[in-house]
């Protein structure tokens, strides 16, 4: 997401840049900043201060497609200029699409102050709880989503802040106008805020615009998902990721800070900038995914963590290709691994003079397997991928690739083993900077369901084989008695070693009639904190979900996988 609030009147930027479209330019550059993960929709929203009764003035643009950004800013015009302005990109995490999954979402009244429009990087892991809640209080909510659950919560308790001030301003003695500006000049969206946010459970940004003139951003107390700002005496802006604010206004790192978890920035009607601690900061769970994979990895300190990703795992490759050097080209899979390589390679040239590197492997199209379903994200999958021929000697040469994860396993069993063994490598060594993903993610990451993960399936695999089925059902009448007690799902994989579960995971994604040998070499959890100290969010790889929410929801996810999948009696 990206947010502007221009703090000076319209003419003062016409008249320094020479357009009445500045806020529009930077919003647009901050949004294609961001354009950086085959985003299926965008959206924009924006509020002018000074328009009169019967003229428009907050305006919402959205559109689908590869090219909804380009879509959206050619239809903007003079009449749509404002002091706040708000995008985003949507990345959906949940397979469903459409224009009504678009953010913004807006809700109109004829009350300026009543408007509200919404924007967030967010999955919210209780919406059951906050329908009821809207339901008890007589609301229909017209859609079932967190998006628009969210947004008429919200809205709830905005009508309540307007309607207190309107007693109020009735106290006082106004009349007509004057109780609106009155309205308009007092609403406390902290007051909406401290009304509305506790009530909420899980991964958060949430962005917002009132048609009264209040702009805010809350942090989910947890830290979950990332937010950063900066401000001077002629704007404030906020992105989800601090290159995008550094490249767009031309500043430095130190000039950017980043929103605290459970804090709230707001800019008032008047321009007045302040930060609220609405929630209680808890425990540090900033997502170690967002380095890993999901943010830019231009952003400073990102690039760093993920080299040391890379240049952690050397003694273990080491190994894995018996210290023959010599004999071995390093490679990645593009794009986001691609840092991790650089890592990777320091670590060895630490201790070997002469390291072989090759761009092995090309994404041929963009094609996006991450979100489809069954049998078409194999499909897909078998293609996305090609190789350059003649890199490697064959039946000589080891190859070690990494990548940033391996989550399903889908794209190396129908694509990448197939292709990379045409290459006839000695030996394969498939590197993963991440740790095994073993527990879906419920805060905003496409990591669902439990049996989509290759190291879940592994270990049920290893279960079977030894006959341990009892394990299944134990774990099963524990997910159903005390879904809030803790993860039960960790029981699945005690038994087993990282290397036992590694192995069964090589059975499962060897191609068929593929010979050549692969090794799996993955981050430990000890070295993903060490590479990223300050994001210790790493549910997917440890199990240790910072909410209730998440916790509820992962022992659900095993219960309906026993029930479903496997069909168990119990």
């Amino acid at each position: 997401m990206a947010m502007i609030r221009l703090l000076k009147p319209l003419s003062y930027y016409e008249q320094k840049y020479g357009t009445w479209a500045y806020g529009f330019n930077k919003l647009y550059l901050m949004m294609e900043k961001q354009h950086n993960r085959g985003q299926e929709g965008a959206g924009f929203a924006t509020v002018n201060l000074h328009t009169k009764p019967g003229a428009e003035y907050m305006f919402r643009e959205k559109a689908e497609g590869k090219d909804a950004i380009t879509e959206i800013f050619s239809r903007v015009e003079p009449s749509m200029a404002g002091e706040l302005f708000m995008g985003h990109l949507r990345y959906s995490t949940t397979g469903k699409s459409g224009l009504k999954y678009v953010h913004p979402f807006l809700r109109r009244n004829n009350w300026r102050a009543k408007n509200l429009c919404l924007c967030g990087n967010f999955n919210m892991t209780n919406i059951d709880e906050i329908f009821s809640l809207l339901t008890q209080q007589g609301q229909s909510p017209r859609i079932y989503g967190d998006s628009y659950i969210t947004l008429e919560l919200m809205g709830h308790r905005l009508d309540r802040e307007v309607e207190r001030l309107f007693n109020i301003a009735k106290e006082k003695g106004l009349q007509g106008t004057d109780i609106t500006q009155y309205i308009d000049n007092h609403v406390s969206i902290a007051n909406v805020l401290r009304t509305t946010m506790p009530h909420f459970d899980g991964g958060y940004v949430m962005c917002g615009l009132t048609g009264s003139g209040e702009l805010f951003a809350i942090r989910d107390p947890w830290g979950i998902r990332p937010a950063f700002y900066y401000k001077d005496e002629e704007v404030m802006v906020l992105a989800s990721e601090r290159p995008v604010i550094q490249t767009t206004f031309g500043i430095e790192t130190d000039d950017i800070t980043e929103l605290r978890p459970g804090q709230a920035i707001i800019v008032h009607r008047n321009g007045e900038i302040s930060l609220e601690q609405i929630l209680t900061q808890q425990k540090q769970s900033a997502c170690s995914f967002e380095r890993i994979y999901f943010s830019r990895g231009s952003d400073y300190d990102i690039y760093q963590e993920r080299k040391r990703l890379g240049e952690q795992l050397t003694h273990p490759i080491l190994k894995a290709i018996d210290s023959d050097v010599e004999h071995t080209v390093f490679s990645y899979i593009p794009n986001t691994a691609e840092v991790a390589f650089y890592g990777m390679v320091d670590g060895i040239r630490q201790l070997y003079s002469k390291v072989r590197t090759e761009k092995v492997v090309w994404k041929d199209i963009k094609l996006r397997t991450f979100i489809a379903e069954g049998n078409e994200r194999n499909d897909l999958a078998a293609h996305v991928y090609d190789i350059t021929y003649g890199s490697l000697h064959p039946y000589k040469d080891n190859l070690v690739i990494i990548d940033d994860s391996i989550v399903r396993g889908t794209t190396l069993k129908e694509s990448i083993f197939k292709i990379l063994d045409r290459l006839h490598p000695h030996k394969i060594v498939m590197v993963s900077s991440s740790p095994q993903i073993r527990y879906p993610d419920y805060y905003g990451i496409d990591m669902s369901r439990l049996e989509e993960l290759c190291a879940f399936r592994a270990a049920i695999s290893l279960i079977k084989e030894r006959g341990m089925e009892k394990l299944i059902a134990d774990t099963y009448r524990a997910c159903r008695n005390s879904p809030l007690e803790k993860n039960h799902v960790c029981a699945i994989y005690e038994p087993f070693t990282v290397e036992e579960i590694n192995h069964k995971i090589i059975d499962m994604l060897r191609p068929k009639g593929m010979s050549t040998p692969i090794e799996l070499v993955f981050q430990s959890i000890k070295g993903l904190h060490h590479a990223c100290p300050h994001h210790l969010g790493d549910w997917y790889f440890s199990g240790d979900y910072p909410t209730p929410g998440g916790i509820r929801m992962v022992n659900q996810a095993y219960a309906n996988y026993v029930e479903n999948v496997l069909k168990m009696q119990l």
